[in-house]
């Protein structure tokens, strides 16, 4: 899979769990919560692999070209750093919101018309300069490299920290050892809670 083709994949990947989160009724707050955290964590992944490597790869295969496309690839690019960093503060605040709190619809529509207006843009400007500039050899090789970094990437939104090398490879690697962490602990506890309450149930 190429880098496009990935990106392309996740993209369809929380448009899906966007359209689940929409067919919810109003007080499905423990679904909702569920698909919130989904979303979560696919964008925090996914953000941190254009940043460490998609949008750096286009910069510079656009140095080599003409000053217009720089320009161009450049402001692109920068646009899209600004919009990640918009959705990682909306992230940052969902991940920390109960989902009964009445303003937790109205902040996740919020996220969803952000991410489809980035989404859109990465489709309609960005990826067909990228597959100009870069080309299909460096776009399948760039894809296996996102791909191995999906495991390693941040897994919740970090909107403080750098989002352009080198500053966000280092941040990038701290923050996922310790999402990863608290990631686990957390399935711990959800795995616990839920023997309980099959144990309860049998002894009823």
């Amino acid at each position: 899979m190429d880098a496009l083709a990935l990106l392309l994949h996740d993209h369809r990947e929380v448009e899906q769990l966007f359209r689940q989160f929409e067919k919810l009724t109003e007080r499905a707050h423990k679904s909702k919560q569920k698909i919130v955290m989904k979303v979560i964590r696919e964008l925090a992944i996914h953000s941190a692999i254009e940043e460490m490597l998609f949008y750096p790869a286009v910069r510079t295969a656009a140095l080599k070209a003409n000053v217009r496309t720089l320009e161009e690839a450049a402001e692109t690019v920068l646009e899209s750093l600004e919009e990640h960093h918009v959705v990682k503060w909306t992230l940052s605040e969902l991940e920390k919101m109960d989902p009964e709190d009445e303003r937790f619809d109205a902040k996740f529509k919020v996220l969803m018309e952000s991410v489809r207006h980035h989404v859109e843009e990465e489709q309609d400007a960005l990826f067909p300069k990228a597959r100009r500039l870069l080309g299909e050899d460096v776009l399948e090789e760039l894809g296996e490299r996102m791909e191995k970094a999906k495991k390693l990437a941040p897994t919740r939104p970090h909107p403080r920290a750098p989002d352009q090398p080198p500053g966000n490879l280092v941040a990038g690697t701290v923050a996922a050892v310790m999402d990863r962490a608290k990631d686990m602990v957390r399935d711990s506890v959800d795995r616990l809670s839920r023997r309980g309450g099959q144990d309860r149930d049998a002894g009823a």
